[in-house]
């Protein structure tokens, strides 16, 4: 794992990371392995993303009668996807965190302004002692992500982090211009974004590749 341009930016390196990013990017890759690649990333992402959250001392009996000191994660998770493909990232993340308690979030981007518009909102009860983890796996402008973090900050979370597969350096610059504090996790930090407000390279769209609507 590597910062990358601040101390709340982490690119994961893991060489399976390497490889899924690969077949994800290929317009040749078809939909079961797009899922199967997505589904892995996303839980190797996850893994890392947990990283430093705050643990408990847990002691338990093992099956030969001894007591092992042992500890388990003390903060309670909140994972919000923001719809429709931040729900690809969903399953990955709840293989690791079974007893997350999950959002539902929302927000159609404008083709022409790129502009984020809120349709849903379902979140369960945020406070001070929740670590709040928003998934999209394409950090683009930042527009969608911005959008929920204005809404979710004055609940006061423990803390929010985010993780995406992808992310834009546009994105990332405006996500650190209002919360510098908010954690990014992600595979790439590609070029630019693209006259479209695409990521370049990128990989398309990652909801029409994932759910089969290209």
């Amino acid at each position: 794992m590597k910062n990358i341009q601040d101390n709340f930016t982490y690119v994961i390196d893991h060489p399976f990371i390497i490889d899924d990013l690969s077949h994800l990017r290929d317009e040749k890759t078809e939909i079961a392995s797009f899922r199967r690649h997505s589904d892995q990333i996303c839980q190797l992402l996850f893994t890392e993303a947990i990283r430093g959250m705050e643990m408990i001392d847990h002691p338990v009996i093992t099956p030969v009668g001894v007591e092992a000191k042992t500890e388990r994660l003390k903060d309670e998770v909140i994972v919000i996807p923001i719809l429709r493909a931040g729900l690809a990232m969903l399953f990955g993340a709840l293989q690791l965190l079974p007893k997350s308690k999950v959002g539902v979030v929302g927000l159609q981007r404008d083709e022409k302004t790129a502009v984020a518009s809120e349709y849903y909102w379902k979140l369960p009860k945020i406070s001070e002692n929740s670590v709040v983890i928003v998934t999209d796996p394409m950090l683009a402008t930042g527009g969608s992500l911005l959008h929920l973090l204005n809404k979710i900050m004055p609940l006061n979370p423990k803390e929010i982090r985010i993780v995406c597969v992808m992310a834009a350096p546009e994105g990332i610059a405006a996500i650190r211009a209002e919360y510098p504090e908010v954690k990014i996790f992600t595979a790439a930090i590609d070029e630019k974004l693209n006259e479209k407000k695409y990521i370049v390279p990128g990989l398309g769209d990652y909801g029409d590749r994932y759910f089969g609507t290209v």
